[in-house]
């Protein structure tokens, strides 16, 4: 299974660790796989490889297909942990959120849902409230075993201490050797969230970065072997996205890598480099 993560919602009263849980450092994203024979494809291969944590969304519109090959596996369900979010344009109120959480239990088959993100600050300010009351509400429910964002600056997470009861666990953002962000892991640590890294890759746009190749000869692994370690070592929970079946069990076998020997290569990457979508910057 690999190595395990403590996770837990801060409670904004007191400052205190609550309702925490165990989560797998990394896992398989299923970003982009509309194709329902690809996406079950692909996570039932990495079930049977060893990943015991998926990340989908209600965007990716293949949360089906996740649970199906969940359900069809022979890994019992509480030994794999399940991460979906809800859908930006969908984080509009209170009992819009409940319908989309419900929605996503009843798309997904599996019982309650491991960790349930808002996908993005939402669009309007004053919706923010309540779209995470109603997040506290799922896990009050016992719809979902854990919430957290997804997309959130420094900004949010600050704003969020004004109406949250309890804050959220993750922070799941872009983070990669080319994007390190400091300052916005410190603030996602800080605000008693553990931060999980998407796009460890960069959408595959800086594989052939010359200072990675280098990185990756000194230590024997693949380029993208190297980038993935580097996040997971980083302390950022890591979910690379990959149908092809090969890449699951190359990037999976990056957990295993030692990359002290080229940690200086790795130090001087960071360009602030946004491979995708960014609302970490928006208001």
């Amino acid at each position: 299974m690999g190595d395990m993560i403590t996770i837990g919602h801060k409670d904004t009263k007191t400052g205190h660790m609550m309702s925490e849980l165990e989560i797998p450092n990394f896992g398989l994203g299923v970003y982009l796989m509309k194709d329902p024979r690809e996406c079950k494809s692909a996570v039932s291969h990495a079930i049977t490889c060893g990943y015991r944590l998926i990340d989908t969304a209600t965007a990716y519109g293949n949360e089906a297909e996740v649970g199906q090959a969940i359900r069809d596996s022979d890994i019992p369900r509480d030994e794999i942990f399940v991460v979906t979010k809800l859908r930006r344009h969908h984080a509009t109120g209170y009992e819009e959120v409940l319908q989309r959480c419900q929605e996503s239990m009843e798309a997904l088959g599996i019982g309650p849902i491991d960790l349930y993100l808002v996908h993005a600050p939402p669009v309007d300010i004053s919706a923010r409230k309540p779209v995470w009351k109603a997040m506290e509400e799922c896990l009050e429910r016992e719809w979902v075993r854990s919430i957290g964002v997804s997309n959130y600056g420094e900004r949010h997470l600050n704003d969020m201490l004004k109406y949250a009861r309890i804050m959220p666990a993750v922070n799941q953002i872009e983070i990669n050797p080319w994007l390190q962000r400091p300052s916005l892991v410190s603030a996602t640590i800080e605000s008693g969230a553990t931060p999980m890294a998407y796009s460890p890759l960069a959408r595959g746009h800086k594989v052939n970065d010359p200072s990675l190749v280098e990185a990756a000869e000194i230590l024997g692994c693949t380029p993208a072997q190297a980038a993935i370690k580097w996040c997971i070592d980083s302390g950022a929970i890591t979910i690379p996205k990959s149908s092809n079946l090969d890449r699951i069990v190359e990037n999976f076998n990056s957990r295993d890598i030692d990359i002290t020997p080229a940690m200086e290569y790795f130090q001087s990457m960071d360009e602030n480099y946004v491979s995708g979508w960014d609302p970490t910057v928006e208001p």
